[in-house]
């Protein structure tokens, strides 16, 4: 698998953590499965490649691909405008988070509790994804930045719907942390677009 390869599938988690973001938000529902699949990511200290980060293989990024495509075809009829704020903020806040040596112990330290109650219940427990939730609350908005998520105010103010948001844009997070481990920078999103959706061409296809 190429180096673009892997940073791609890391950046579809990104976009993927906004998509289910946006959906939840606009909707109340999302395909838990692809909550799931994130949730775990975040547990997945010493993975074998990068796609072990997502439980082995794509099948739960697809949206994320397709939300990425429409960003970098920049087509206003594929274009979806919320996921891709929601990335790119989720992209700037990983970079505030990673001069944060504190915070960035506390999410080891929490994570580790989180993983416990995995363990016991499973990672789409509403535990597990309030634990999440507080985890994002008490790391990534202390920052001044915050992403503002807008929806229907009423999915928004449910407490297990506001919790879930927030456990997703952990994920998010997480995900935009192994992007940029992997050599993903910003700046490709401009000036190499050509390249990253020839490479990404082949995933949607892939689809069954």
């Amino acid at each position: 698998m190429s180096n673009t390869r892997d940073q791609l599938i890391a950046l579809a988690g990104v976009f993927q953590a906004a998509f289910l973001v946006d959906k939840l938000a606009r909707t109340g529902q999302v395909h838990e499965p692809a909550v799931t699949c994130l949730i775990n990511s975040l547990l997945v200290r010493d993975p074998k490649d990068t796609l072990d980060v997502y439980g082995g293989d794509d099948l739960n990024l697809r949206d994320g691909y397709r939300a990425l495509v429409g960003a970098l075809e920049r087509d206003p009829a594929s274009l979806q405008r919320m996921p891709l704020r929601y990335a790119l903020a989720l992209l700037t806040l990983e970079r505030k988070l990673d001069k944060r040596n504190d915070l960035l112990d506390l999410m080891g330290s929490r994570l580790a509790q989180v993983q416990q109650q995995v363990e016991l219940f499973g990672p789409g427990h509403d535990n597990v994804i309030a634990n999440c939730g507080s985890l994002y609350q008490d790391t990534i908005s202390t920052f001044r930045q915050r992403i503002q998520v807008q929806g229907d105010a009423r999915h928004l103010q449910q407490a297990n719907n506001a919790a879930k948001i927030r456990a997703l844009l952990l994920a998010g997070i997480r995900s935009a942390r192994l992007w940029r481990q992997l050599g993903g920078h910003r700046w490709q999103l401009v000036f190499s677009r050509r390249k990253l959706l020839k490479e990404l061409y082949p995933l949607l296809r892939s689809e069954t």
